[in-house]
């Protein structure tokens, strides 16, 4: 995976790790930015050097199997390029993009052009694309959701899941838009609010489901039990959100 590094232990590359882990694969974790962040806010980013990151990434693919492979925060359109490019003569890898944007906290963590290059390019390439619903009608240019989904399917996405975990009411609502055919959604109980990490943690758990051969909806599915049980033993670790606890199994 690629994903920005959270020092506050919540978001990011390390819930990427524990989410994966958990579910029985082995993550290859790529920091792509370095982040100023606590479980309230992010306050500062610096992207890692891109051809560090390709080197990363060659030396990897030189040495074990890609089944999968997620995106979070990106950190510049120039890590963009370099994933595109590296996964040009590897068609058949799945792609799990979280278009990370913003914080909960309202803090940036994606520029214009970072955003345009992930649009014009990195979504067609994905096998799903997983943005909450403030980043669903931003990037699908439409406030109602299954319209701004319809409207990137049309640019090009092959499949986008509208995350329902900033929402409110008393379940939390993921809902899957694939071209042709007609939505598909899954509920959880929404437990109190929000929490940090959310959307990693499903991006994540969806990935290493589609890294041990489950179909998309599987893969789903199995992602939305195993965030449910965090949330359910979340953690206070800071003044902010709480922290999905990673740590659990999934009953067999």
């Amino acid at each position: 995976m690629l994903s920005g590094l959270d020092p506050s232990g919540g978001a990011g590359i390390q819930a990427d790790i524990q989410a994966i882990t958990a579910l029985g694969a082995h993550p290859l974790p790529v920091i792509t930015c370095l982040t100023v962040q606590d479980t309230r806010n992010v306050y500062n980013a610096t992207a890692v050097d891109a051809r560090l990151i390709r080197e990363q990434l060659e030396c990897l693919a030189a040495d074990t199997p890609f089944q999968a492979i997620k995106t979070g925060a990106l950190g510049n359109a120039e890590i963009v390029d370099t994933l595109l490019d590296f996964l040009a003569d590897k068609p058949d890898i799945p792609l799990i993009v979280d278009p990370v944007i913003k914080a909960a906290g309202g803090g940036d963590l994606a520029d214009q052009v970072l955003i345009t290059r992930m649009a014009e390019a990195l979504f067609a390439r994905a096998d799903l694309i997983t943005p909450n619903g403030i980043e669903l009608a931003m990037l699908g240019a439409n406030e109602d959701l299954a319209s701004a989904a319809g409207n990137l399917l049309s640019a090009g996405c092959q499949a986008v899941l509208a995350t329902g975990g900033h929402g409110t009411g008393d379940h939390i609502e993921n809902t899957l838009y694939r071209p042709g055919q007609p939505p598909q959604s899954w509920q959880i109980r929404r437990v109190g609010g929000e929490y940090h990490g959310t959307g990693c943690t499903l991006a994540a758990s969806i990935a290493a489901g589609r890294a041990a051969g489950l179909s998309q909806p599987e893969a789903i599915a199995q992602a939305q039990r195993f965030v449910s049980m965090a949330i359910g033993q979340a953690m206070a670790v800071g003044k902010g959100q709480p922290v999905p606890d990673r740590n659990g199994r999934l009953p067999s």
